[in-house]
């Protein structure tokens, strides 16, 4: 399996250290995760959990959703901007579009097939062709509606209303998790590269040169991202190399490329609570997140990990990362020889691939309180909102820009890396 190298190209590809990833993957079982009920816990824990079939008012109970604790305060005015794009300016008519609301409806648009294909393809749905030809047209019909008028269906037109109004149109007709076997399949393949990736990352003797290597990795991982409909593409037709990506990853510098200066701090400081709102199933958890997570353990950090309470495309949900990290940890549950007794699973209480931080779970918010580094992860979470947030503690913006409109935004290459730090 190879990326094709018209999305991820380099003229002068990256070294990795001693082929850091020239190795095989091997066929492992994998169980489909079960229903958690959502609360934060120690992955030593051993959860209490039930089987469901179908979606139930009792699974996921999220408690009333509130402003996170760690943004900072604005009494005076309202800073926080969920949406990192401006899609319009005060003096723009209300009942015209903007070009930049139609480029990303006309976004929206574009990955309507590729949606509709994983829902027919939805085998714990009846009748799932009707039902994914009923989607794409009620979906269609919405972002239609929207160029007409952009305040039917509400104000602000932004990004996450287009992916809530994608979510609530496949519950209406009866899908869940149309995602869930490709989420299963990647994460199957990326749990049999786990040690080895870890292995060789552990081999970097160099402190600055062993980061740089994970920040890579979680830049190859963050490409298996189903909302873009090119990769979608990719991945239907060709899968997924972590090594070839890593390889041909674009050459530093980086759109915004702060890597020095975390290495800097990262030789000199160790946060005593990190918490890192992850993004995709497969390859970006296991062989991106878990071996940077791991990294910051061994270093003596306590890691919380706030993953969706609610299918979004390809994202990993809180239940199916306690699944993950239940199969990767041994009967004295370490990660490959580093405990975890300090590494925490928080559920956000987010639903979308991007996160509004006025609307996070109670519980996240409580353990939140005393973290001093906060990790935004993934072009929804750490670029199309939240880039410009301002925090009361360190903070790190990580990802790989995977849509043009990102692109023509910050003003970068496709597929170009991210890496933002702001010390506080």
């Amino acid at each position: 399996m190879m990326i094709l190298k018209q999305f991820i190209t380099s003229p002068t590809p990256i070294q990795t250290h001693t082929s850091i990833f020239s190795f095989h993957s091997h066929a492992l079982s994998f169980t489909p995760p079960t229903t958690f009920r959502a609360n934060s816990l120690s992955i030593n824990q051993s959860p209490h959990f039930k089987t469901q079939g179908n979606i139930s008012e009792e699974v996921m109970e999220i408690s009333q959703l509130v402003r996170f604790s760690l943004l900072m305060d604005d009494t005076d005015t309202n800073n926080y901007k969920v949406c990192s794009i401006p899609m319009r300016l005060p003096s723009d008519d209300p009942t015209v579009p903007t070009p930049t609301e139609l480029s990303w409806i006309n976004l929206l648009y574009c990955g309507i097939p590729s949606f509709k294909k994983h829902a027919e393809n939805d085998t714990s749905v009846p009748d799932a062709a009707s039902k994914a030809e009923l989607f794409a047209q009620r979906y269609a019909k919405i972002l239609e509606d929207l160029k007409k008028d952009p305040a039917s269906y509400g104000v602000p037109l932004d990004i996450p209303l287009l992916c809530r109004l994608r979510e609530e149109v496949l519950k209406e007709v009866g899908f869940r998790d149309i995602f869930k076997k490709i989420k299963v399949e990647e994460n199957t393949k990326a749990i049999s590269l786990f040690e080895n990736v870890v292995s060789l990352n552990d081999a970097i003797e160099d402190e600055g040169k062993r980061l740089e290597n994970l920040i890579r990795g979680i830049f190859a991982g963050n490409i298996f991202d189903l909302g873009s409909a090119e990769l979608a593409e990719v991945f239907s037709r060709d899968g997924m190399s972590f090594s070839t990506t890593c390889e041909n990853l674009l050459p530093r510098p980086w759109i915004i490329d702060d890597l020095d200066a975390l290495k800097v701090r990262w030789s000199k400081k160790s946060w005593k609570k990190v918490l890192i709102f992850v993004d995709n199933s497969g390859a970006d958890i296991i062989l991106g997140i878990l071996p940077f997570a791991r990294e910051l353990l061994r270093r003596g950090s306590q890691v919380v990990l706030a993953a969706n309470d609610l299918p979004s495309i390809n994202d990993v949900t809180y239940s199916e990362l306690i699944e993950v990290l239940s199969m990767l940890k041994d009967e004295e549950g370490n990660l490959l020889g580093v405990s975890t007794s300090n590494l925490l699973i928080a559920n956000s209480g987010n639903g979308l691939p991007v996160i509004d931080l006025t609307k996070v779970s109670q519980e996240l918010n409580c353990i939140a309180s005393d973290v001093d580094l906060v990790i935004l992860e993934g072009m929804g979470r750490g670029i199309e909102t939240n880039l410009h947030a301002q925090f009361k503690c360190d903070s790190i913006n990580i990802a790989m820009v995977k849509h043009p409109e990102v692109a023509e935004y910050l003003g970068s290459r496709l597929y170009d890396c991210l890496i933002k730090y702001k010390e506080v």
